[in-house]
């Protein structure tokens, strides 16, 4: 690899976005009993996204039967790609992209990914990257670490790390640094550090403690916290004391409220609620409204049928004025343990 990558950084998901990467699904083992609603829901994001911007759409099988629901559902400025996925959690298998506007380059980062060591089935899921840097004639890099003289192929996921495009990155303790569902075994949080620094440009660091309970990722931040300007930091907040996420999102905003930016500025802070606890089929499931996804021209945030979703949608549309606040039912999607971030993974423009 002789490319330098000193110039090449991550932008943040406010910036200007090519396109959108999104995967079918097929996988009705991950909603037992909800399958025949998430078609539909799956359908009504790319439609609200295709309205601003291009949709890249992974298909390998039904493809004739897709095609004609994506006409039915009058969607235009979409793309199809014959990729096969074990799973729709594209902002997790996908490319990381990265962009060096001075020399107007783009490249892509293939880290492994290994079904967020939880699942056996991810040897699609892990071929993803690879077959879309082939498919944009993208330069790709698998970012490496040397540990104990060897050098070590990194895990990663993009819901578990979050970044301003400046310098900032958001992650959790809980998803890289336990011996539960350990990605990396014996990487301490000096190597992230080194390696997001390398990789992503990365200068500053804010390590929060723990997720949400009912994630199975083991403590993703893109369901707890997000950047969403250079700035500012929104984050989930649990009023209930007697809520299993009460105290940990406590941590978490302290954690933040000490932090400093890559200027040695605070951080404005915009705290969001949590969602009453849903359970379906008597399991707690990840509802938060941080799983939102910022487009060119809006933001589309979930929703989940209970009395919070309407202090939420106050919180977006407040904060972002010049973007439409366009809400999702993720109630049922959410049994599949993601929600909107989770499926979608941007494309910057250079």
């Amino acid at each position: 690899m002789n490319e330098k990558l000193n110039d090449f950084r991550m932008p943040a998901e406010w910036e200007n976005q090519k396109s959108v990467w999104i995967a079918w699904p097929y996988n009705k083992y991950d909603w037992p009993g909800l399958y025949k609603s998430i078609p539909k829901v799956v359908l009504e994001i790319i439609y609200k996204i295709s309205k601003s911007q291009t949709v890249n759409l992974l298909v390998h099988k039904k493809v004739k039967k897709i095609k004609k629901l994506i006409q039915l559902s009058k969607i235009k400025n979409i793309n199809f790609h014959k990729i096969k996925t074990d799973r729709i959690w594209l902002r997790d298998s996908g490319p990381i992209f990265l962009i060096n506007k001075k020399i107007k380059k783009k490249l892509i980062l293939d880290f492994r990914f290994n079904g967020w060591a939880k699942y056996n089935n991810f040897n699609n899921d892990n071929k993803i990257t690879d077959k879309i840097s082939k498919l944009v004639k993208l330069k790709k890099i698998e970012p490496v670490i040397k540990k104990n003289k060897n050098l070590i192929k990194v895990i990663m996921e993009g819901g578990a790390f979050d970044v301003n495009g400046v310098g900032s990155i958001i992650l959790t303790e809980e998803c890289l640094l336990s011996k539960i569902q350990e990605r990396n075994k014996d990487l301490k949080k000096k190597d992230y550090e080194k390696l997001f620094s390398k990789y992503l440009n990365i200068k500053n660091f804010i390590w929060l403690k723990k997720g949400i309970i009912g994630d199975d990722t083991h403590g993703h931040v893109d369901d707890i916290s997000r950047f969403v300007s250079k700035n500012t930091i929104m984050t989930a907040i649990e009023s209930n004391k007697k809520d299993k996420n009460y105290k940990n999102l406590y941590e978490n905003l302290d954690i933040l409220k000490k932090s400093k930016n890559q200027n040695g500025r605070k951080f404005k802070i915009v705290k969001v609620p949590m969602p009453s606890p849903i359970y379906i089929k008597k399991t707690r499931v990840p509802a938060s409204y941080l799983n939102f996804y910022i487009c060119n021209k809006k933001v589309l945030l979930p929703i989940f049928k209970v009395k919070e979703d309407n202090i939420a949608i106050k919180i977006f549309r407040n904060f972002f004025k010049n973007k439409k606040i366009e809400t999702v039912d993720c109630s049922k999607l959410i049994w599949g343990f993601g929600a909107i971030h989770c499926m979608t993974q941007q494309e910057p423009k250079i």
